[in-house]
């Protein structure tokens, strides 16, 4: 019998803010936060909250894990795909 596999993870895209944040990012503790927070995401795209606005375009969602101190605002697309808008640290 093939060996099953899980259901596939969405895929992390960056937006340039969301990378120019990044680049100003040290510390371990820092990166550790955010690798956490990405991987929820990656497992459940639909995890964040969606923040009230317009439903025309992507709807913006809000991910804050309270334990790591991480907010990231994102959005999914039609394939999945979790584009992070921004990483902000709560």
């Amino acid at each position: 019998m093939p060996p099953q596999h899980g259901p596939r993870r969405a895929r992390i895209a960056f937006s340039d803010a969301a990378a120019k944040q990044l680049e100003n990012l040290t510390s371990e503790a820092e990166l550790h936060a955010l690798d956490r927070a990405l991987v929820v995401l990656s497992v459940d795209p639909e995890a964040g909250i969606l923040i009230p606005g317009t439903t025309a375009g992507p709807q913006l969602r809000q991910y804050t894990d309270d334990v790591e101190q991480v907010r990231i605002l994102y959005f999914v697309t039609a394939l999945r795909t979790v584009v992070i808008v921004a990483y902000v640290e709560v």
